[in-house]
């Protein structure tokens, strides 16, 4: 485990006392300075490359606020080293015998895959159902247990078998009661990219035809496959496998059977992070 000349872990840049146990997850960096203005107290201000922490007070709660960039890959980095900093002893660099939870809830934006579902509203994703492959670098057999919607993703989406497996998580049930009680809830697709992964076509042909339409008749337990990002299996593995809470709540931005994109989500991104500090 590399750590950086002074102890802090190596990416995050970070030692122990520098982050809360509540913390809030944002891809865009710019969005870091957002979150913390309405914090009481600012108390650490941390970055290396994209990954900036923030942690202060809001209302007498310790909380924290970082940006993990784009992608499942940044993902991996970043949940692991947060629970390094909870769950290892860096000096010594071996496991404590008390294991710590934390709770991460990532604020992101999404592309909407239904109809139905407006832009700039929000959406919980109770499951998320990766295309990413990274869970599958880690022994996960234990927490993932859905493969009838696997299956039924698999069957209908005609998923190339060169391809990852698809493979479903569910959220934190501890935070999609405490946080998202009255927010819409889906089944959350989490893409390896935003091109062609996500059957975006500029030059390049597409490997998959017809997916997003493919998408429109699948659901689960009541469930559709609601919005498509690109961080939230492996918030929701790693979190799971390692033992913390996590919940990803994002704005819609694009509604991609209507072709419409947002001019203002500005404002419903600013709402959903009251509501995250107000009830984390």
């Amino acid at each position: 485990m590399p750590l950086q000349s002074d102890g802090s872990v190596y990416h995050l840049n970070l030692h122990p006392d520098e982050i809360a146990n509540n913390i809030i997850l944002v891809g865009d960096p710019c969005r870091v300075a957002v979150v913390s203005a309405k914090f009481d107290v600012i108390e650490v201000k941390k970055q290396n490359r994209e990954m900036i922490t923030h942690t202060g007070l809001y209302k007498n709660k310790r909380v924290s606020v970082l940006s993990t960039g784009m992608g499942t890959d940044n993902l991996d980095i970043v949940i692991n080293e947060l629970d390094a900093l909870v769950n290892i002893d860096l000096q010594k660099r071996t496991c404590k015998e008390t294991q710590t939870s934390l709770n991460l809830i990532r604020l992101g934006t999404c592309g909407g895959l239904q109809v139905d579902v407006d832009i700039d509203t929000c959406i919980a994703s109770a499951y998320s159902l990766g295309m990413d492959g990274l869970l599958h670098y880690y022994q996960h057999d234990a927490i993932v247990s859905e493969e009838d919607i696997v299956s039924t993703f698999i069957t209908q989406t005609a998923w190339h078998p060169n391809l990852p497996r698809p493979y479903v998580i569910a959220a934190s049930s501890k935070l999609l009661e405490q946080v998202a009680f009255d927010i819409q809830k889906g089944i959350t697709l989490t893409a390896s990219g935003f091109y062609g992964p996500q059957c975006r076509m500029l030059r390049l042909p597409l490997g998959i035809t017809d997916f997003t339409e493919k998408l429109q008749n699948i659901s689960w337990k009541g469930l559709q496959i609601t919005n498509m990002e690109m961080e939230t299996s492996a918030l929701y593995g790693l979190s799971k496998l390692l033992g913390h809470n996590a919940l990803t709540i994002c704005v819609v931005v694009a509604n991609r059977p209507k072709k419409l994109f947002s001019k203002k989500y500005h404002f419903a991104m600013d709402k959903l992070i009251d509501v995250a500090l107000e009830r984390i």
